[in-house]
């Protein structure tokens, strides 16, 4: 059975998409960007601040779905610009226990939506 996860502490889709789906028991989100979920401002002044949005965003639609990130076993980020690595990477390790981190992926893109500069979405356990 599928469950639409929706909180209004992260930003809200913008198309015709749930921030996130529950599936038995996983969980699949959709990719979060930097924008700010009271404000719809986009956070992108450094990317480690923007990638710390993200993470927040993330961080929220998680706990909705009742999970956090020690229970995340797959991330895939997106990446503008592959010379910004070390410090996203850098952010979004802070998040995690090293010894037990999700798989990822990260790959640069040519664009990402409203030109922002990370973009991140995550498979978790619930």
């Amino acid at each position: 059975m599928k469950r639409v996860i929706f909180t209004e502490n992260a930003p809200a889709p913008i198309g015709p998409y749930s921030q996130a789906v529950v599936a038995g028991s996983m969980l699949y989100t959709s990719g979060q960007i930097a924008l700010h979920p009271e404000t719809g401002e986009l956070i992108t002044s450094d990317i480690e601040t923007e990638t710390k949005q993200v993470m927040e965003n993330m961080k929220t639609v998680l706990e909705a779905a009742g999970t956090n990130f020690s229970n995340v076993i797959k991330a895939t980020i997106f990446i503008s610009d592959m010379d910004d690595f070390a410090k996203i990477n850098g952010v979004y390790g802070s998040y995690f226990d090293e010894a037990d981190a999700p798989a990822r992926e990260t790959v640069q893109v040519a664009r990402l939506p409203k030109n922002v500069n990370v973009e991140i979405s995550m498979i978790a356990i619930v």
